[in-house]
């Protein structure tokens, strides 16, 4: 579960583009579209890492969000492991910018049980293939430092930290973030967000 005691900065990253690359799911895993009740267990996951009070209020947002559009809903991938249990979740979404629409990585979360097995990566590609192949880029997450682990791994996949750029109605915070991350990862990781860092 996310350290919440690690102060709250809006921080926006973003990916130009992205060549797509074969993706390894764990052996014993799959990952799939939306398939109906799905929201239980997105909703589940999500309100276990406190980004909701309740599961039902996050079932209640997802639906709300995410299901109104039928058309849409293979843009919400889930990982399943073996038995067909969901597992994880991305979702390849899309929110305002500049008086357009601007792609954005939605909610990257994967069940405590299932972490460090390299889902996380696997649904993040997984989403990044999907906008590569409808031609949506640059690509737009935004996070917070409490979940540096996830900023890690966006890094790696080619997203860059925002020093002004944002999305959505955010105020990109960029130095505060930068601040309150010095504090919390070592210094090896700090330099690599100073290098993947732009404006």
């Amino acid at each position: 579960m996310p350290d919440r005691t690690i102060p709250f900065y809006n921080t926006i990253l973003r990916c130009d583009g992205y060549t797509a690359r074969d993706i390894t799911v764990p052996e014993g895993f799959g990952i799939r579209p939306y398939q109906p009740g799905d929201e239980h267990d997105w909703a589940r996951m999500e309100q276990a890492i406190g980004d909701f009070d309740t599961v039902q209020q996050a079932e209640r947002y997802f639906t709300q969000t995410y299901l109104r559009d039928a058309d849409k809903r293979d843009r919400i991938l889930f990982a399943v492991n073996a038995e067909g249990s969901v597992v994880g979740s991305c979702i390849a979404w899309q929110d305002p910018r500049q008086g357009g629409q601007a792609a954005s990585l939605h909610w990257l979360v994967v069940d405590a049980a299932y972490r460090n097995r390299g889902l996380g990566r696997a649904l993040c590609g997984s989403v990044m293939k999907q906008f590569a192949d409808k031609g949506e880029m640059p690509v737009y997450i935004h996070t917070q430092p409490w979940s540096w682990k996830a900023i890690l791994l966006y890094l790696s996949m080619g997203f860059r930290l925002q020093r002004q750029d944002s999305f959505a109605g955010y105020i990109n915070e960029y130095d505060k973030a930068m601040e309150t991350l010095r504090e919390v990862v070592s210094a090896e990781q700090f330099a690599k967000m100073q290098q993947h860092s732009q404006y």
